[in-house]
């Protein structure tokens, strides 16, 4: 059964103060974890919540990864695959922005078997809703 992963970004203007959690199930038993920085956007708080959550598993795991992130779920399924290939330019031929923290995101998650799965923000998931209280509180 895989183990679920939720993860969240946030910051207080963009940029500003800003943080970053994760919520993980792992067979019933509940593992949370945050960090923040005081000068970022909430992009890079999504991709670093992300990052996080797949390093704190040291071996290959099955993992469902929830975000409610647009910009990380279709970066790391869809847009890299061409970031890759064009050099780390994007289809406007423009460097990518957080290009390092893409990079560290796809090492991350080519160690794992994962399936990364759309949440709405502040649907009433708890799950979801915990990481976004990790992120920002």
């Amino acid at each position: 059964m895989p183990i679920s992963v939720y993860t969240d970004g946030s910051s207080k203007g963009n940029p500003g103060p800003g943080g970053w959690g994760v919520h993980i199930d792992k067979d019933g038993e509940i593992y949370e974890f945050f960090g923040r920085d005081d000068n970022t956007t909430n992009n890079k708080m999504e991709l670093k919540a992300a990052i996080e959550g797949l390093i704190f598993f040291k071996e290959h795991q099955q993992l469902d990864l929830y975000t409610d992130s647009a910009y990380v779920l279709n970066g790391i399924t869809t847009w890299i695959k061409g970031w890759k290939k064009n050099g780390w330019k994007n289809s406007k031929n423009q460097p990518v922005k957080n290009k390092e923290l893409w990079q560290k995101l796809d090492f991350q998650n080519s160690r794992h078997k994962v399936r990364w799965i759309k949440v709405k923000a502040h649907s009433g998931d708890r799950r979801n809703d915990r990481a976004d209280y990790l992120a920002t509180f």
